[in-house]
């Protein structure tokens, strides 16, 4: 009995991923992985049809191979945010104050998961506005009004607001007991601890935390370094990381390193958004496209550099393209997507061959059986929940189960992995 015992533990220890020599582990091969963005899926199960949802979109993604997916924990605050609704219904409500019934859907997400041995990354706040996070933790504490919380910013409101995150010590302390009751929850489903589940792979400290504007920059390595410490405290088993776009989303590389180089943060992420930068404007993604490949080549190398010498793994969690022409009917096609996709797996796939640093990629994002409404651009109450955030024209970037030329791609790099291991 003692032995079978001990079989079970170390059985139970090697289902966790881990760092070792600068890569992924599970169990005793290196893990390298293609994986979804799937922010909703512990919103989605609350009902009987969420839930047959889900089962249906865990199953789809079990037949394509996929296993890694990326989800948030919950949302803050409730009402317009920067001009346009955002997701409800939130965790925290009000400082303190939790509908802890809510994490029942994340419950089944990963007691979903689990059964299929899937692995999570869950963020457990946001930069951004559509889940709430820094923006409303700033706003119940005074520093940004209720009028002009749900007005539409400029970018530079943006920035100057966000950036008061960091030394505001009370938004901090809201935020970390988010952390603390996430941490501290035992699955009503399954009986087991999150701190104990496999079904997790990763907590991400929040979605894409920047410092803002380069004076925030010491109070956002303290809050990065704060952070991490805090849930390596609580969970001894899960990896750690940032959410970090990169050199993008931290001013410059110095800061990237220097935060990634932490000794509780596991590894590094970056996120890659051609649109948002400016790399190719319009509709204008045909004319643009080799360019675009070359500047998101060049992006993944010096990062990768970076996680190199730090002697971590690297994911590109995030990155998307519309569909051609910039279109949002399902029916347009992808061609163009799908070339992007396979340009950021094919570089993946030479990492796994020479067992080196780019460990994963998550595309953003799986929408899978849901569907736009085409009533209207943006999300509205009743519309099924897309990958696309409420801010964001619903279909944007949507892969959807329905889009059969972009899971030929994923399938053939999720299968070449499997070779290269």
């Amino acid at each position: 009995m003692l032995f079978l015992f001990s079989i079970q533990q170390v059985t139970a220890q090697t289902s966790f991923v881990r760092v070792q020599n600068g890569r992924f582990m599970l169990e005793t091969k290196p893990y390298y992985y293609i994986g979804v963005n799937y922010w909703y899926g512990g919103l989605v199960p609350n009902d009987e049809k969420g839930k047959e949802r889900v089962r249906k979109e865990l199953d789809f993604l079990a037949t394509k191979g996929v296993n890694n997916l990326r989800v948030m924990a919950g949302a803050e605050g409730a009402g317009q945010i920067n001009g346009v609704p955002r997701v409800e219904p939130a965790l925290q409500t009000k400082p303190g104050i939790f509908q802890k019934e809510l994490l029942n859907g994340l419950d089944f997400l990963l007691a979903e998961m689990g059964k299929r041995k899937m692995k999570a990354v869950i963020f457990l706040s946001n930069n951004w506005e559509w889940s709430g996070g820094f923006l409303q933790y700033l706003n119940w504490n005074g520093l940004i009004a209720d009028s002009v919380l749900q007005r539409k910013l400029n970018w530079d409101e943006m920035r100057d607001y966000v950036s008061l995150f960091y030394s505001c010590e009370k938004c901090i302390l809201q935020y970390e007991e988010q952390v603390k009751l996430l941490l501290k929850r035992v699955n009503t489903i399954t009986k087991r601890k999150y701190t104990d589940d496999p079904a997790i792979m990763a907590w991400e400290i929040a979605n894409e935390p920047r410092p803002m504007r380069p004076t925030a920059i010491e109070g956002y390595r303290k809050f990065i370094s704060r952070s991490a410490a805090l849930i390596r405290s609580l969970d001894k088993k899960h990896l750690v990381t940032i959410g970090s776009e990169g050199e993008m989303g931290s001013e410059n590389m110095d800061v990237f390193a220097s935060v990634h180089a932490d000794k509780n943060v596991d590894y590094a992420t970056i996120h890659i958004w051609p649109k948002n930068w400016g790399w190719f404007r319009d509709t204008a993604i045909t004319k643009s496209l080799d360019e675009v490949i070359s500047k998101t080549d060049n992006y993944i190398s010096k990062h990768a550099d970076v996680a190199r010498k730090l002697n971590k793994p690297l994911v590109a969690e995030e990155f998307g393209l519309p569909r051609d022409g910039h279109l949002f009917l399902l029916s347009s096609p992808t061609t163009l997507r799908d070339k992007y996709f396979s340009s950021i797996f094919s570089q993946l796939l030479t990492h796994a061959k020479k067992k080196d640093v780019i460990a994963g990629a998550n595309f953003w994002t799986f929408s899978g059986s849901g569907r736009p409404s085409y009533q209207q651009l943006l999300w509205k109450k009743g519309d099924d929940i897309l990958g696309d955030p409420p801010v964001e024209e619903q279909g944007l970037n949507s892969v959807f189960d329905s889009d059969i030329s972009t899971w030929r791609v994923i399938t053939f790099y999720i299968k070449k992995l499997g070779e290269a291991k």
